[in-house]
């Protein structure tokens, strides 16, 4: 994080000392009031917790475990820990946390917001110091940091949240794309794009992508050729393909949206006995898969840097735990394209 972006709408920050000044204390009993000492008159902690939410007072917690010989405790939530992508985050969130000595926990969301705040609340009952978070739909960065209480830094990763809270993200439309201009470069014209739900930023920006590459090539862009929600199981994916391919000009590539939904397709191309290589339309997915490499003809993705994502995350989370009051910063990791 530079100078330029740690100063940018940053006032100076106050001290325990501002705080004990406005509250007409001393610097000790703010401190008592901070380490929820009981001996505290309740006027007076009433008087230092109103002088602490009107100057917007935010503990060094770093500092202060540091000076008592404790270490950083970070809090982990992902969507889904068997999700290849995630596992991936996770990983490279335990190796940086690692490096710094910190120590990590790490609960999943499964995209459901009520299990996504239970697990936030008991990350923050165990007094992690930093959160960093992929966020259901349902559930906005407002709430999510009440739930793991005020002062503590919350970095959004994957489901960001721009001038909420810190969000790191891929480079999702620049990323689409470019997985869509290969398509072209290879001679496609007639190409259907399959998405996540249009609630998502990742989807919303992905067909961006896709829209965009299309039409910096000339390439119209059929309205049915655009199926939505296409990672949902409820969603009659085999249908859907067959409707794209059996069609009098029919989609002769496919873009899809994730890993998820790119298994799901293959899996319904087998399904309708388009499985085979002679019969497979030519596929490239956003998310890079296990053995996709090794598939016939083999897979072609945009691959996301889990691994920057994250130390990009962790990051924004020292720099916060070391004092930084700037405006919500965004941060977007670029994708790569993998030709394969």
């Amino acid at each position: 994080m530079s100078a330029g972006e740690q100063g940018r709408g940053a006032a100076r920050r106050a001290t325990i000392s501002d705080v004990a000044a406005a509250a007409g204390v001393s610097v000790g009993t703010v401190s008592r009031v901070l380490n929820g000492h009981a001996e505290v008159a309740a006027e007076r902690r009433a008087a230092v917790e109103h002088a602490i939410t009107r100057l917007g007072y935010r503990r060094n917690v770093a500092a202060a475990r540091l000076r008592r010989g404790e270490g950083t405790a970070l809090g982990l939530l992902v969507e889904d820990v068997a999700d290849p992508f995630y596992s991936q985050i996770h990983r490279a969130v335990e190796d940086a946390a690692l490096e710094r000595g910190w120590t990590l926990l790490v609960a999943s969301g499964a995209g459901e917001p009520r299990r996504a705040r239970t697990q936030l609340a008991a990350l923050a009952a165990h007094g992690v110091d930093a959160m960093l978070a992929t966020l259901p739909v349902g559930l906005g960065a407002a709430e999510a940091a009440s739930l793991i209480g005020a002062g503590t830094p919350l970095v959004l990763i994957d489901r960001p949240a721009r001038g909420e809270a810190d969000s790191v993200v891929t480079d999702n439309r620049e990323g689409a794309a470019a997985g869509v201009a290969e398509l072209l470069r290879r001679g496609h014209r007639r190409i259907a794009c399959l998405v996540d739900r249009g609630e998502l930023h990742t989807a919303r920006e992905r067909e961006a992508g896709y829209r965009e590459a299309m039409d910096a090539a000339g390439a119209p862009v059929e309205r049915e050729w655009v199926v939505r929600n296409a990672a949902d199981p409820a969603v009659d994916l085999a249908g859907e393909l067959g409707r794209l391919l059996g069609a009098e000009a029919p989609v002769t590539a496919l873009f899809t949206g994730n890993n998820r939904i790119t298994a799901r397709t293959l899996a319904a191309l087998h399904t309708t006995g388009r499985g085979s290589e002679a019969a497979r339309p030519e596929l490239l997915g956003f998310d890079d898969l296990e053995l996709a490499e090794h598939l016939v003809p083999p897979l072609s993705v945009v691959a996301q840097d889990a691994a920057g994502l994250a130390r990009a995350a962790v990051e924004l989370a020292e720099w916060r735990l070391g004092g930084a009051t700037a405006a919500p910063a965004w941060r977007e990791i670029p994708a790569r394209l993998l030709r394969r």
